[in-house]
């Protein structure tokens, strides 16, 4: 009888999961994970409670530590209550799609209102927009150009964007963390 014995896995291979003291990830999107000598660290520094660990292993001379999978910090962090206005955090706002004709690829932000007409750079006058689209529309307005967003643009609260991040879960999940993560997979992105 032969018994098949799975090769050894990397560590760069395990990352932790990073959940609040409160065991909710620090964020979705994206995802909340710290490499495997990041997770270490902590541990040594106190900072942190292991939830779950890998099957792998490291050693040095005198020690030897299985991998943590899950781990919670032991102080909550307070989440910051308005989201920074960045072009990732509009994507994500926007759901990674044009809001003129629904493409997900060649992604830029348009202004609703031009910035040639006075408009301003904030979450209230600026949409994801493919390339193609954001050229068509140039410098003119909406009703000029007779292009109108899907979504009217908005201030989007850290909630908003937790639940748009659920819709995108990483490639990699492992089964440690599905315990803390609440993937919408009903949902389409």
């Amino acid at each position: 009888m032969t018994v098949h014995v799975p090769p050894p896995v990397s560590p760069e291979a395990c990352p932790a999961l990073v959940l609040n003291a409160d065991y909710r990830p620090l964020s979705y999107y994206p995802l909340s994970l710290w490499s495997w000598q990041d997770a270490i660290k902590a541990v040594f520094l106190d900072r942190v409670n292991i939830v779950s660990e890998y099957d792998t292993m490291v050693r040095s001379p005198g020690f030897a530590m299985r991998l943590p999978s899950v781990v919670s910090l032991k102080t909550y962090v307070q989440p910051s209550r308005n989201p920074a206005f960045t072009r990732f955090n509009v994507f994500l706002r926007d759901r990674f799609s044009c809001q003129y004709c629904g493409a997900r690829e060649d992604l830029t932000f348009d202004h609703l209102i031009p910035r040639s007409k006075g408009g301003q750079t904030t979450w209230e006058n600026v949409v994801a927009a493919c390339s193609p689209c954001n050229l068509r529309k140039s410098d003119q307005m909406p009703r000029d150009a007779e292009m109108w967003p899907r979504q009217m643009p908005y201030a989007p609260s850290l909630h908003d964007l937790h639940r748009n991040g659920r819709l995108f879960p990483p490639n990699f999940l492992h089964d440690s963390w599905m315990d803390y993560l609440y993937w919408d997979t009903e949902l389409e992105p």
